[in-house]
C-alpha cells in the first residue's frame, strides 16, 4: 500500500467490515421485509417511496390501475426478489421474481411510459437478469426491444442519451443525468447478446461525455447537463434535485462511483475507472461521522440536513465494483464500503415489517420538491440488498 492510499484510508476513518454474523442478521430481516411485501403486492408494484415508513400501492394515472408497471423504479421490486432467491435458493423468490418478466414484456410490447433513459434500470433488473439466470427467451426479447428503444434517445451530434420525455421537448432536448451511468449496462448487454457493435458505442460514447462534462475539475458532479441539440456543443449544467446547481448532490455522487465503475467494466477505458475513483473520493471525503451522507454533499453534521440512506446504499455498493477493478490500491474503498454497510445495518436498517415495510430508512428523494424527505425508497431498499448481497455471498454474480 503506497503512503498516499494509507493517508486516504485515514482519511476515510476506516473501520471493520460488517462481521459475517452482522450481515447474515441483516440479511434475515430484510427477508422478512420482503416475505411480507410478496403478500402485500404480489405481482403489482409499490409507490416509489413510503408515506410514513409505508408503502402502498403504486398510484397510476388515468385508466391505469393501483400498483401498475408505471415509472422508472418498478424493477427494484423484481431486483430485490432476485437478490432474495440468489441469497437463499429459495425457489419463493424464484417463482415471485420471474412472475414479473410478463408485465415488464407488456409494457416495452405497447410502449407504456418508455420515453426515458431509465430503461436501462428497468430492464437489466426485470429481463436481463432472467435471462442470463433462467434463459427466459421472452424476457431476451423485452431487453433487446428495451435496448433498441434507448437508441431512439440518442442526441447524435452531442453523443448522448437524453433523459426524458419526447426527444423534441424544448426544455428536454439535449439533457442528460448522471443516473444515466447506470442505464448503459443494458446497451452493452444487447451488444454482447447480439453482436452488434452500435450498442456499446453509443454507451461508450455517452460515458465518455459524462466525463468530460458532467464530472466538474473539483471531482464533483453536476446532477444534470445540457448539450446544444444541433451542434452538439456542452452548455451548463445544472441540478433538479440537489441544493443547488453548484453544489454536489449526494446520490447523483454516488451514481457517479457506481456508473463510471461500470462503463470501466465494459470498456476497459481507464478515464472511465479515474472517473469512478474522483467521485468516490470526493464522496468519502464529505460524509458526516456515522458516513451515511447527507442528501446533498455541502451539507455536514452541524447543518441538521437529513441524510440520504440511498445514496450511502448506492456508494457501497459502487465501491465495491470499483475496489474489484484494482488489483492494488482496492483495499481503501472495499473498507470504506464496508464502514458505509455497517452503519446502514446498525443505524438506518427496518427491524422488520412490523417497524417499516421498507428496508432502509432515512432516504431523501427529492428534497427541493419535498418528495419522500426521510422514507425508505425501492432503490434504496434495492442497492442496500445487493451491497448485503455483495458481502455475504463471495463470488455473487451482478445483475449490472
Amino acid at each position: 500500500m503506497t503512503a498516499k492510499e494509507r493517508t486516504f484510508m485515514t482519511a476515510i476513518d476506516v473501520r471493520p467490515a460488517p462481521d459475517a454474523d452482522a450481515t447474515e442478521r441483516a440479511v434475515a430481516a430484510a427477508l422478512r421485509v420482503l416475505d411480507a411485501n410478496i403478500a402485500e403486492f404480489g405481482d403489482r408494484y409499490p409507490g416509489d417511496t413510503t408515506e410514513k415508513n409505508r408503502y402502498r400501492l403504486r398510484p397510476a394515472p388515468g385508466r391505469r390501475p393501483e400498483g401498475a408497471n408505471i415509472g422508472w423504479t418498478t424493477s427494484f421490486w423484481p431486483g430485490m426478489l432476485w437478490l432474495a432467491y440468489e441469497l437463499t435458493g429459495d425457489e419463493k423468490y424464484l417463482r415471485s421474481a420471474s412472475a414479473h418478466v410478463d408485465s415488464f414484456a407488456d409494457r416495452v410490447e405497447q410502449r407504456l411510459d418508455i420515453d426515458t433513459h431509465d430503461l436501462g434500470f428497468l430492464y437489466t433488473l426485470s429481463c436481463v437478469v432472467p435471462w442470463r439466470r433462467l434463459g427466459d427467451r421472452r424476457a431476451r426479447q423485452a431487453a433487446l426491444a428495451a435496448a433498441d428503444h434507448l437508441l431512439t434517445r440518442v442526441l447524435e451530434p452531442a453523443g448522448i442519451i437524453q433523459a426524458w420525455g419526447d426527444m423534441s421537448d424544448p426544455r428536454q432536448q439535449g439533457r442528460t443525468i448522471i443516473d444515466s451511468l447506470m442505464n448503459t449496462p443494458l446497451l452493452y448487454w444487447a451488444g454482447q447478446t447480439s453482436g452488434e457493435p452500435r450498442y456499446a458505442a453509443t454507451a461508450w460514447r455517452h460515458a465518455g461525455q459524462l466525463r468530460d462534462h458532467i464530472l466538474r475539475p473539483d471531482d464533483t458532479t453536476y446532477h444534470t447537463f445540457y448539450w446544444d441539440p444541433v451542434t452538439g456543443e456542452p452548455l451548463r449544467g445544472e441540478t433538479e434535485q440537489g441544493s443547488a446547481d453548484d453544489s454536489c448532490w449526494a446520490r447523483g455522487q454516488a451514481w457517479g462511483i457506481y456508473g463510471f465503475a461500470l462503463n470501466y467494466r465494459y470498456t476497459g477505458d481507464a478515464s472511465l475507472l479515474t472517473a469512478a475513483r474522483r467521485c468516490a473520493d470526493y464522496f468519502l471525503g464529505h460524509l458526516p461521522a456515522d458516513r451515511v451522507a447527507c442528501w446533498d454533499l455541502v451539507f455536514g453534521d452541524e447543518s441538521g440536513a437529513e441524510r440520504d440512506s440511498s445514496a450511502a446504499a448506492i456508494a457501497a455498493g459502487g465501491l465495491l465494483e470499483l475496489a474489484g477493478h484494482l488489483p492494488s490500491g482496492g483495499e481503501a474503498y472495499r473498507a470504506a464500503a464496508g464502514t458505509i454497510l455497517d452503519s446502514l445495518i446498525a443505524r438506518y436498517s427496518s427491524a422488520g415489517p412490523g417497524e417499516s415495510n421498507a428496508l432502509l430508512l432515512h432516504g431523501v428523494y427529492d428534497k427541493p420538491k419535498n418528495i419522500g424527505v426521510d422514507e425508505g425508497s425501492l432503490w434504496g431498499d434495492y442497492f442496500y440488498l445487493e451491497a448485503l448481497a455483495r458481502v455475504a455471498r463471495p463470488g455473487w454474480t451482478s445483475p449490472w
